[in-house]
């Protein structure tokens, strides 16, 4: 067989090994450390949930007939999912980069779109493991339908995706923790807690509902909760729509800063 058609075939079996070696340490790296970084997010969502729904089940109802605290459930389980894929590849990169290591990263014969992929599905993974895990734990307080569960699955995947590609945007443009501290604490955390999770943007104030509807992150919650009740403030479609072509841009984005290099090469 000529060498040029043998060439593309290794070509393409060594980008897949790269790959799967890559996704693998990202893998193993917040894994190693699950008490951490799968166990302790899982608590944190429990205890929202235990103060809140002791606080307001009895008292508040969302959509006609739901109880507080099964509104709350699948809101703390997006909000838990998306915080740790922003987190996963957010550190991962800081990390690489005040420590020195990510040289050895860049220095293999990955393409731009390998090292976005790996880094991405780690993170859903770790989002979704997280997940998992408060979804578990709720159910021992509350009985959750599932109506729709192809949606709880879609805005999970996406939503995921969505976090953990910005998460490479923080990673890649910080150079500081502190740096990458301002981008959980002033945009991440306002945008999740502003979003839905624990209330209906129905019960605001016309304007604080319009500018709710400026916020992604409340696509991705309303979307998601839609999959449990069959309810929602907006169509799904169109949260779906917003959240996909968020996604879209922010991927463009990231693959254009990977490609050039930005920030990661000396």
């Amino acid at each position: 067989m000529p060498d040029h058609d043998i060439l593309p075939e290794t070509f393409r079996a060594s980008r897949f090994t790269g790959f799967r070696t890559l996704f693998y340490k990202e893998v193993l790296r917040f894994w190693k450390v699950n008490f951490q970084t799968v166990a302790a997010p899982v608590l944190n969502a429990l205890l929202f949930l235990l103060i809140f729904s002791h606080v307001l089940d009895r008292s508040v109802t969302v959509y006609g007939d739901v109880p507080y605290t099964a509104f709350l459930v699948p809101g703390l389980i997006m909000m838990s999912l998306l915080q740790n894929a922003f987190a996963n590849t957010s550190s991962s990169l800081i990390q690489s980069k005040i420590t020195g290591n990510i040289i050895f990263i860049l220095l293999a014969p990955l393409s731009c779109r390998v090292f976005y992929a790996a880094y991405v599905l780690a993170a859903v993974l770790r989002g979704l493991f997280v997940a998992i895990g408060v979804f578990l734990m709720a159910v021992f307080f509350i009985d959750l339908p599932l109506a729709q569960p192809v949606w709880i699955f879609a805005f999970g995947i996406l939503g995921g995706a969505l976090l953990a590609t910005f998460g490479i945007i923080a990673g890649i443009w910080a150079e500081k923790f502190d740096q990458l501290a301002a981008f959980q604490n002033f945009l991440i955390m306002p945008l999740t807690m502003l979003s839905g999770v624990f209330y209906s943007i129905h019960s605001l104030p016309p304007l604080w509902q319009k500018i709710s509807h400026a916020n992604p992150f409340f696509y991705m919650i309303d979307g998601f909760r839609y999959g449990f009740f069959g309810q929602s403030d907006t169509s799904p479609w169109l949260s779906f729509a917003v959240i996909s072509a968020c996604f879209a841009a922010l991927a463009v984005l990231t693959l254009t800063m990977l490609k050039r290099g930005y920030k990661l090469r000396a």
